[in-house]
């Protein structure tokens, strides 16, 4: 469950966004109330107060049936004030991301099941702005090859100002986007709130367009329900990112292999004042300098020329947002370098389209092998897109045991699964059904119905990519089908 909180001197007002399409927590709605529609992507709204007596205290819940359990309440409670430790004067603005308890909130209506079909895909959604007229419908587009609407895929409703965020650490940008890509844990210590929560949120957006798969916590406190799990010396840190401003953890969380502590923004000259690169081992006293502990070695060399670039900006005022807008484009292209091996080796995994044929079962995805992929790096390594140098196939060997590369590749093989399914699909559609019924048995032709219908559900509901023509070709053949079997079986196949 993630939040984002607006604190001031005695109140906290926090927005609880939605985990997932099942996540209302309404005991009942109706279809045509307003908030049945939002909840699918605001949980609620809650008010917290400091109270000098109680301390924090949760004032309000809109909507007032929502229901959070005690330990819900105790977090948010804790995560929308600044810890005691952070100098944070006035109003400020954070977010924050906690453990949702009780699972699913409650089901669906079956009327929302044809809203989501027209709506694009879930982390993909189009904001509309002021410069749209009241009276008409946000412009659409379409994917040529399925005629199905392509959603715009939004990093985050707050678009961070990147270069303000990593102006103390560009010297080790390298590093850190390496960290990233491996799901290292890292510790975040920042003065504030709002500087620890976007800075993890920046950090968590390098990786784009590659889908960030490990936990991250833009603002954690003492308080919070995990804090025995993370902090835990029995087993090895887990794989998240954790935004502090207690200096208590540096001490409690001395064994992490990573610690990024950032502290006020200063300039020193033209360029911002950097944060220096030490050994863990120089983690002793509560009071330790901004720096980032680590041992790691980047397999990369650091870009010199982006920074030069970035220095000129600085030198010439040139405005954050194109600053950022330079660090960000260098991120995402060295992402695409490393991840368009990846993407054309498992395209080579695919069954050949000449190989599916309509009456047997498609060919199998081909297993991924990390050494025939190493050896492909060779004349198709990331070498062709990136001028970077450096131990590629040591960053690849090390990618493999990390969980962004788990996640990468269960989404692409389920991409793949249905594309596979949708090309059977096709195939069935243009061969000759009647030529095939003649010397088939009942039982084969109303196993055929069956599957038939199972694969025009699940390409009616968006999941296979298929053009509407197919799936018009595959009603008419269940139809036609059908029609050939006798009355007793078409009766039980198309009940009245």
């Amino acid at each position: 469950m993630d939040a984002l909180l607006g604190t001031g001197p005695r109140r906290a007002r926090g927005c609880l966004g939605a985990a997932g399409p099942t996540s209302s927590g309404r005991a009942a709605r109706t279809p045509a109330a307003p908030w049945a529609r939002f909840s699918a992507w605001l949980e609620c709204v809650c008010v917290v107060t400091f109270d000098l007596e109680l301390g924090q205290a949760l004032e309000l819940v809109y909507p007032n049936d929502f229901r959070l359990t005690d330990k819900e309440k105790s977090s948010i409670c804790y995560l929308s004030f600044p810890d005691s430790h952070s100098g944070c004067l006035g109003d400020t603005q954070f977010s924050f991301r906690m453990r949702q308890c009780g699972g699913q909130r409650s089901p669906w209506h079956a009327d929302d099941r044809h809203y989501n079909s027209r709506a694009p895909v879930a982390l993909q959604v189009r904001i509309p702005s002021r410069v749209d007229k009241s009276e008409s419908s946000p412009p659409k587009q379409f994917d040529q090859e399925n005629l199905l609407p392509a959603p715009v895929v939004l990093a985050s409703v707050h678009e961070l100002d990147l270069f303000r965020c990593f102006r103390p650490v560009l010297t080790h940008m390298q590093t850190l986007w390496e960290l990233m890509l491996l799901g290292e844990p890292l510790l975040v210590l920042a003065p504030s709130p709002d500087v620890s929560s976007e800075m993890v949120l920046a950090l968590t957006s390098c990786l784009q367009p590659l889908r960030f798969c490990c936990d991250f916590r833009p603002y954690f406190t003492i308080h919070d329900s995990e804090f025995k799990e993370f902090t835990t010396r029995t087993q090895a840190p887990p794989n998240v990112v954790l935004g502090v401003t207690n200096p208590f953890f540096i001490k409690t969380l001395q064994h992490w292999p990573h610690i990024l502590r950032v502290g006020e923004p200063k300039m020193s000259g033209d360029l911002p004042k950097q944060v220096k690169l030490k050994k863990p081992s120089r983690l002793k006293t509560l009071d330790t300098k901004p720096g980032l502990y680590t041992a790691y070695t980047a397999h990369l060399h650091r870009d010199k020329a982006l920074l030069k670039r970035l220095l000129k900006g600085v030198q010439k005022k040139r405005p954050s947002d194109v600053q950022s807008a330079l660090l960000r484009r260098h991120l995402l292209e060295l992402t695409q370098s490393f991840i368009i091996p990846l993407e054309h080796y498992m395209a080579s995994l695919m069954p050949l389209q000449k190989s599916i044929t309509p009456w047997k079962t498609p060919p199998q995805i081909q297993p991924f092998s990390q050494d025939d992929f190493l050896r492909s790096l060779e004349h198709a390594g990331p070498q062709l897109t990136c001028i970077l140098k450096g131990d590629w196939l040591g960053l690849y060997r090390r990618f493999f045991k990390s969980p962004h590369f788990d996640g990468w590749y269960r989404q692409r093989h389920k991409e793949m699964a249905l594309k596979l399914e949708a090309l059977h699909l096709e195939a069935i559609c243009e061969a000759n059904i009647e030529t095939w019924m003649k010397d088939k048995s009942e039982v084969e032709v109303v196993d055929l119905v069956l599957k038939l219908r199972e694969k025009l559900v699940r390409a009616q509901g968006h999941q296979l990519p298929v053009k509407e023509a197919t799936l018009q070709r595959a009603q008419l053949y269940i139809e036609t089908v059908i029609g050939s079997l006798p009355k007793d079986l078409q009766a039980v196949l198309c009940p009245p």
